[in-house]
């Protein structure tokens, strides 16, 4: 391609600032600057990619073809229908909104303006998770935990749609079946949204899948465990890394009848892979593999999540226990004990 596209970056945060580094030496890319309504935190993203900082988006929205959303997410519809009402491409972060009536009008108006719409569920771009996808043939049972660390620039929302969202979407792309049932447990500690949440998941076709998603764990983990028919694949999300354990025959005696493969991965970063996916989807009108109806559905997904876990979450049935695991009774009163020391920490 002999002309770069024209981008610029909404939002000086966190996805915001890595979208700005790898866009400022992208050779498709040229990356007209970085907005945001603090003022300091643009400059200092611009400064660190090369290129000019904004306070208002919509003079960096009139400027360029294309434009990364990556504001918090109560900001996703006004910022994402601002840029696509405008003509313009959008790559927007997850989730593609905060309710399925925005995600829908998103999608609507990318129609009408005949512009692309992804959205980034960058685990899809896991060297990792795209080496496992050969493998993987009707998935019978699946276990995902996504583990880490409390971080408050995130308090807006919970840890379904901040973290559990990236699992789900990578379920629904896996298994390929219809949910036709859930059950979720979850407890929030240090805010009004859930901190950690527990989900089975029922699908149409048979499959079952347990997911956990914490922010109050000190180390990180993010891993998913596909068992199968005749194999069972382990993914490290956090290292991509891969192991596909497969019977050489029909009844296993010994150690020596099961197969373990370790595929090549590839080494590209999963954000470059992603943005590089927005510049191809443009250039050659395609659909983005991670379309805004992909993130519609991911979102719908965990926002029914979401419902279930208002129903049983731990600090709203201090009375009620007959519904609880075994092990609830335990995390009932660490939520209690830690909820005691955050509101009071001079105690």
């Amino acid at each position: 391609m002999s002309k770069r596209l024209k981008i610029g970056v909404v939002g000086g945060g966190r996805m915001g600032s890595l979208h700005a580094r790898i866009l400022g030496k992208h050779p498709g890319f040229e990356l007209v600057g970085v907005a945001d309504t603090d003022r300091w935190r643009a400059q200092l993203v611009a400064w660190r990619a090369g290129t000019s900082p904004y306070k208002d988006y919509e003079d960096l929205i009139a400027k360029v073809d294309a434009v990364i959303v990556a504001v918090p997410t109560e900001f996703h519809f006004k910022v994402g229908m601002a840029a696509l009402e405008a003509g313009k491409h959008v790559l927007i972060e997850k989730p593609i909104a905060a309710t399925v009536a925005e995600a829908k009008a998103l999608l609507d108006k990318a129609a009408e303006r005949k512009v692309q719409l992804q959205v980034g569920h960058i685990e899809r771009f896991n060297p990792a998770v795209l080496a496992a996808i050969p493998h993987i043939r009707e998935p019978r049972f699946i276990t995902v935990e996504r583990l880490g660390p409390y971080d408050p620039r995130v308090s807006g929302i919970g840890v379904v749609l901040d973290l559990m969202i990236h699992d789900l979407d990578i379920l629904l792309t896996l298994v390929g079946s219809e949910v036709v049932d859930l059950e979720a447990l979850g407890a929030s500690l240090f805010g009004k949204h859930e901190d950690i949440a527990n989900v089975r998941v029922r699908f149409k076709n048979g499959c079952v899948a347990d997911l956990t998603a914490s922010r109050m764990s000190i180390k990180r983990c993010r891993k998913i465990r596909i068992f199968q028919a005749s194999s069972y694949i382990s993914l490290d999300y956090l290292n991509a890394d891969l192991r596909v354990y497969k019977r050489k025959k029909p009844e296993i005696e010994s150690l020596k009848d099961v197969e373990i493969l370790a595929p090549k991965l590839g080494k590209t970063e999963p954000l470059r892979s992603e943005l590089d996916h927005f510049l191809d989807c443009i250039v050659h009108d395609r659909k983005p593999w991670t379309s805004g109806e992909h993130g519609l559905e991911a979102l719908a997904l965990a926002l029914q999540v979401i419902d279930e876990l208002e129903k049983y979450e731990l600090s709203h049935h201090t009375r009620s226990t007959a519904f609880l695991p075994r092990w609830a009774g335990g995390l009932k009163r660490l939520a209690g004990a830690v909820g005691r020391a955050v509101r009071s920490p001079e105690e």
